[in-house]
């Protein structure tokens, strides 16, 4: 009798799909709020899957996680550019099949074959964006340089953003240098910038960093252009300003780390978040330009011309991608990182 109510107990639970569900897991990997919640709740139904969503605050604990497990814990993660070269080269990703994700074909061809990733054949973008500046205009006079974050009228009212890159990407471009330099001695000169402007410095935020703008908390500093998007909802004087020196430009990716035991399925969301009502539904929610030119098509013209999401081509022109810098070069970012920090 045992073995019948057993019996009838699982067809009932594989009918309602629920047996399904609990059977069939995605481990996603990302910063937290990246991902729009509508998206992952239709892949769930569509697929019958539940997706465990887990947050990292920026590249380098992501990496170091990874890395502990030997590539293995998650099946879809999400990496800046310039860390995916470093994470190929060390085997802790998988190689992608294309032919699994027919929806990239309308991927924008800029942003495919970049230098860290020639082929496309360990990553595809997920969203790309800018790292500018963000101020209350309602407290704080127009900004339009790099260089305005170190007047001694911000002291202990600036907000960086928790990324190495990031904030040697605006010292160096600010000093004159490439935000990819490899010369130590250019690195060192953007650390002594750095250095100098710590009075000013309240707090490092890579989590939400409109959230300190719109607390009253920060009244400048540095921010990522979706994110100064989501806070203007909340705060219409919060502006963003393209730097003069140009501003950091950045790409995340969707990545397969090589250690999945569910390939398949990380292939089939890539390429579910490759739909267009998808690629648009990142833009609405997270206010950071996908990947797809037919997403950015099903937007409202409101959103398709907002130049916070979407800056002007001769803005963009200004700016420079991060890439892989290397090993050796990164060791160096990394030693005076954690001098800055350490301060």
């Amino acid at each position: 009798m045992k073995n019948v109510v057993k019996g009838l107990l699982l067809s009932t639970l594989v009918a309602s799909g629920y047996a399904h569900a609990q059977n069939k897991e995605l481990n996603v990997y990302a910063w937290g709020g990246y991902l729009p919640e509508a998206s992952l709740r239709q892949f769930e139904q569509q697929e019958g899957v539940t997706i465990n969503y887990s947050t990292f605050e920026n590249n380098e604990s992501m990496y170091t996680k990874l890395k502990l497990l030997n590539g293995g814990g998650y099946d879809v993660v999400f990496a800046s550019a310039y860390f995916i070269e470093k994470m190929a080269r060390e085997g802790l990703l998988a190689q992608l099949d294309h032919s699994q994700i027919p929806n990239m074909k309308d991927t924008m061809p800029a942003l495919l074959g970049q230098a860290h990733d020639p082929k496309n054949a360990y990553s595809l973008p997920y969203i790309w964006g800018v790292t500018g500046m963000s101020y209350n205009a309602n407290v704080v006079e127009p900004l339009s340089s790099w260089s305005d974050l170190w007047n001694e009228e911000y002291a202990n009212q600036v907000m960086l953003i928790d990324d190495i890159r990031d904030v040697f990407g605006m010292a160096l471009k600010m000093n004159g240098y490439s935000i990819n330099s490899k010369n130590e001695q250019e690195i060192k000169t953007a650390y002594e910038s750095l250095v100098a402007l710590q009075p000013n410095v309240l707090l490092y935020n890579s989590d939400a960093p409109h959230v300190p703008y719109v607390s009253g908390e920060a009244t400048v500093g540095m921010q990522w252009n979706g994110n100064a998007f989501q806070g203007q909802a909340e705060m219409p004087e919060l502006k963003f300003v393209m730097p003069k020196e140009g501003a950091v430009l950045w790409m995340d990716n969707f990545t397969i780390p090589s250690g999945s035991d569910n390939k398949a399925l990380a292939h089939k969301f890539i390429n579910f978040m490759y739909q267009p009502e998808n690629q648009a539904e990142i833009v609405k929610s997270l206010g950071y330009a996908s990947a797809t030119t037919t997403g950015r098509a099903l937007l409202p013209e409101a959103l398709r011309n907002n130049k916070t999401i979407f800056p002007a081509d001769e803005d963009m022109a200004k700016g420079e991608f991060i890439n892989d810098v290397g090993p050796q070069a990164l060791a160096i970012y990394e030693k005076y990182w954690q001098k800055l920090r350490n301060q």
